[in-house]
């Protein structure tokens, strides 16, 4: 199973389309998940167009899209328990949204999760659970890349969790 990983897309403000780059993969997604600032819904009705998707509301999101999405969600992708959420939430500042995501779910309900905010790519893990941010596809900000994620999936377990780095969002 294939699943496609972005947050912040910042639609319209950052990119008025997804990124070709981002595009070639869907192609063949089997799912998407997306952690958040979207700014639009029509960011929903684009990725919806390729396979099922999943998506939490970020600190850049209306009343429409939290009423939609929520802050925090498990999920379970292929058999894997995936806890989703932006990151923005908790006590810390930006630099602290690793630990604002990992304290979003209890210890032992996720294999993975899954958070935006930053738009710093990252794979670490911590506690037992893997930390992914996969970046934005369209808001690079002090990044060298844009980026997104893609996880590889197969009977309950985590094959492949990489980011897909590129220069030109168009």
């Amino acid at each position: 199973m294939k699943v496609v990983v972005v947050s912040d897309t910042h639609m319209t403000r950052m990119a008025k389309k997804l990124p070709d780059r981002l595009i070639q993969e869907l192609q063949d997604a089997d799912a998407i998940l997306h952690a958040g600032d979207w700014m639009t819904l029509s960011v929903w009705d684009m990725l919806r167009a390729f396979a099922r998707i999943e998506g939490v509301a970020g600190n850049n999101d209306g009343d429409d899209i939290i009423a939609k999405f929520g802050h925090r969600k498990v999920l379970d992708i292929g058999g894997l328990r995936v806890g989703l959420v932006h990151g923005h939430l908790g006590p810390g500042k930006r630099e602290d949204t690793e630990t604002n995501a990992y304290r979003s779910f209890d210890q032992g309900s996720v294999d993975v999760i899954v958070f935006g905010h930053s738009h710093v790519p990252l794979i670490r893990e911590r506690g037992g659970v893997l930390l992914f941010n996969p970046g934005s596809p369209t808001d690079k900000r002090r990044q060298k890349q844009y980026s997104f994620g893609i996880f590889t999936i197969e009977s309950g377990s985590l094959l492949t969790a990489d980011h897909v780095y590129y220069d030109d969002k168009s």
